[in-house]
């Protein structure tokens, strides 16, 4: 009786060892970056493309678009409401990048959300989330070969609970960036929210709107649905 119960603890740790070098093999695959660390986004992600200095291809699961993905982020995924989807007609989801600063921390957040809006009301839905998110009817615009993108962005704080918003400070960097994108030829729409939350989270404006702006004029809606 003891031959066959050795034979079969060998299989067990025979295959076991398999299984872990099979692991490992697969997992050395990815990119040692943050965003591949987490399971939930790299399904999100193309690894095999890297589309510029470090952004990856996101691919949404509605099928409806990509963009450029930071690879230090990762897409929220602990509770129901951080992803939710709705067919092939509407996405949201978050991500977020912590970094650790002294004794405390800086945060990072990005909110895409994908949905359909009339185009003839265009001008209705971009002034109506410029104003409640910085309190701005005019947004700076740009174009793209597929795409209307309108963007603003401010230094924004609150004292209580009132969000006070700052323009053109000398002494804070813009820390909340808002953009609309909207397909030339269908009524795809992407809001794209970027905000950073901590002491001294934004040290560059011209590179922070530079990272911003490769996002944007990243979106690419797919034709034909």
């Amino acid at each position: 009786m003891k031959k066959p119960t050795k034979t079969i603890i060998a299989v067990i740790a025979g295959a076991v060892i398999l299984i872990g070098a099979i692991w490992l093999i697969n997992e050395s695959r990815y990119p040692n970056v943050s965003a591949f660390d987490d399971y939930f986004t790299r399904e999100l992600l193309n690894r095999d493309k890297k589309v510029g200095d470090g952004f990856y291809e996101f691919k949404s699961k509605t099928g409806q678009y990509t963009m450029w993905f930071p690879e230090e982020y990762q897409v929220l995924h602990k509770y129901r409401e951080d992803y939710t989807r709705n067919g092939e007609s509407y996405e949201n989801w978050s991500a977020a990048y912590i970094r650790p600063f002294k004794n405390d921390k800086r945060t990072y957040a990005i909110n895409v959300k994908f949905l359909e809006n009339d185009t003839k009301s265009e001008l209705i839905y971009v002034e109506s989330l410029f104003k409640e998110q910085l309190d701005s009817k005019k947004p700076k615009q740009l174009e793209t070969s597929n795409t209307r993108i309108y963007y603003d962005y401010a230094y924004t704080y609150f004292r209580g609970t009132n969000q006070h918003i700052v323009r053109d400070s000398k002494e804070n960097h813009p820390n909340l960036y808002v953009a609309y994108v909207a397909d030339k030829s269908s009524d795809k729409v992407i809001k794209l929210i970027y905000d950073s939350v901590g002491e001294n989270t934004e040290t560059n404006q011209m590179d922070r709107k530079k990272w911003f702006l490769k996002m944007l004029q990243s979106i690419k809606f797919v034709k034909g649905n």
